[in-house]
């Protein structure tokens, strides 16, 4: 493992410094450099913005934090103040970083003749896609990563960018199966050490989140998520990333910035999660949040900090993330909510029961706690029992408030992209909201009309400068390709 840290941080701390570089080329991919080690570099960069950066944006917009009343810092965020030089790191980081680095890890593969390293980049290629569609939009996909060929691609549409997704994770799914030449990647694979059958799950999983994302739009495939179903091959351990000693640089991204470089002033538990969990005595809140210093759990209702002038950050809880806390991108929890919710939409909602039942148990257990502290939440009469209904919509609102309650610091921005998606749990006006029931207010300190919130993000300045093709958008109101339902 310290060999695996050592070349693991010189990676990331080359990549994390192409802030002014163009994205379409990636100079610390030399034509030499084993690809083993550049698999470790990409997952390195896609944990860093995973766990750094979108951790902070999706924890103010799925609401698990708020800006504390005696710091600043993030008050752009959680007013909806969103400038467009915001995303000016985060992008170049998965562009020049984890894309091209995916990339030539797929490239040399297929020179190998390595199927399964191969599939494991694809995964790994279109889940840093996905995530940059769902919070971008339209971005650059077809014409990206081509180097001096290109260096003003012109953005895909995010309905072609997701077929595309599907089509690519199929095939190298389907080549690695025909022909399953296993991966020498070994632990330089720092998420599941090469181990194909986990990949294979992965791709699953993911293929299942993709389809469910598209939902509420012209292009749901009810057969396609039919056969991921049936064949029932889904996450059996939590896709992470924990290559972190706790050493200074060598932490949890948002630890190392949040909590230790700003001193843990800025985020403060927010009241739309935190008062879930206290009104249902939910022991998963000692995992998420850490006691005020009065050793008792008080936040904040999203945006309030004008009514608190005189506490300090200390005064709230505040998120619990430690040194060496994984950065997670998929769990087993949130594979079993996909399940849950899948069953409901298209197989009459047979089996659904049991995969929620599952999928709380299992984010327990993600938090450090067992099945066993689960059982009285989703047994009969239960706080959280699960209750059949021929309504689809009231179905899978069960299923998404508990998808959002086991989302906290596990995958914060996944947790924002699904709220933004179902509208549950729903977003009130303040003081109309229902926290028993999970619900999100629109930020006390809003600069947006009524109940509106951010839909998507601004292009990075940074990119727009120098790239005519990327034009960027009106408002941060902007949807999502598949932000179809209506409210």
């Amino acid at each position: 493992m310290k060999t695996l840290l050592k070349i693991l941080f010189f990676f990331v701390l080359v990549v994390s410094c192409k802030d002014e570089l163009d994205i379409n080329t990636n100079p610390n991919t030399p034509a030499e450099v084993d690809k083993r080690y550049i698999l470790t570099a990409a997952e390195g960069s896609l944990a860093t913005i995973m766990g750094g950066d979108l951790t902070n944006l999706g924890g103010f917009f799925a609401q698990y934090h708020t800006q504390a009343p005696s710091a600043s810092q993030y008050l752009n965020i959680d007013t909806y103040n969103i400038n467009t030089d915001y995303a000016n790191r985060l992008w170049s980081e998965l562009y020049a970083g984890c894309l091209n680095d995916l990339n030539y890890v797929i490239n040399a593969s297929r020179e190998e003749g390595e199927t399964g390293s191969v599939l494991i980049a694809t995964v790994l290629r279109a889940y840093t896609f996905q995530v940059l569609t769902d919070l971008f939009g339209d971005v650059p996909y077809t014409e990206a990563l081509q180097g001096n060929d290109n260096i003003t691609p012109s953005p895909d549409a995010g309905e072609s960018i997701y077929q595309s997704l599907i089509s690519e994770i199929n095939s190298a799914k389907s080549n690695y199966l025909n022909n399953p030449v296993e991966s020498t990647v070994g632990q330089q694979d720092a998420i599941y050490e090469a181990d194909m059958d986990s990949w294979v799950q992965f791709a699953n999983t993911l293929l299942l989140k993709l389809h469910l994302r598209m939902a509420y739009t012209s292009s749901a495939n009810p057969s396609a998520v039919n056969t991921l179903l049936a064949d029932d091959n889904f996450l059996t351990s939590d896709a992470m990333f924990a290559a972190y000693d706790g050493e200074i640089n060598k932490s949890h991204p948002f630890y190392d910035v949040q909590i230790d470089r700003l001193g843990d002033v800025n985020n403060v538990a927010s009241n739309s999660l935190m008062q879930f969990y206290l009104i249902h005595s939910d022991p998963r809140i000692s995992s998420v949040y850490r006691l005020n210093n009065g050793a008792a759990f008080r936040g904040l209702d999203q945006g309030d900090r004008e009514s608190f002038v005189n506490d300090q950050a200390q005064d709230f809880s505040r998120p619990n993330i430690e040194p060496q806390t994984p950065v997670y991108f998929m769990t087993v929890a949130e594979s079993n909510f996909l399940q849950a919710e899948a069953l409901i939409r298209y197989s009459g909602g047979s089996g659904a029961d049991a995969k929620y039942n599952t999928g709380i148990e299992m984010s327990f257990m993600t938090y450090g706690l067992s099945p066993a502290d689960a059982q009285p939440f989703i047994a009969a009469g239960g706080d959280y029992e699960y209750v059949a209904s021929g309504d689809i919509e009231t179905a899978v609102r069960q299923v998404m408030v508990q998808k959002w309650a086991s989302l906290a610091y596990i995958n914060n921005i996944e947790a924002f992209f699904e709220v933004k998606r179902t509208k549950y749990p729903e977003t009130v006006a303040p003081g109309a909201q229902d926290y028993s029931i999970g619900n999100l207010i629109s930020s006390i300190n809003s600069i947006l009309p009524g109940t509106q919130t951010p839909n998507s993000m601004f292009y990075p300045d940074s990119e727009v400068t120098r790239n005519p093709n990327l034009v960027q958008k009106s408002s941060l109101l902007e949807k999502a390709w598949w932000d179809q339902k209506q409210e």
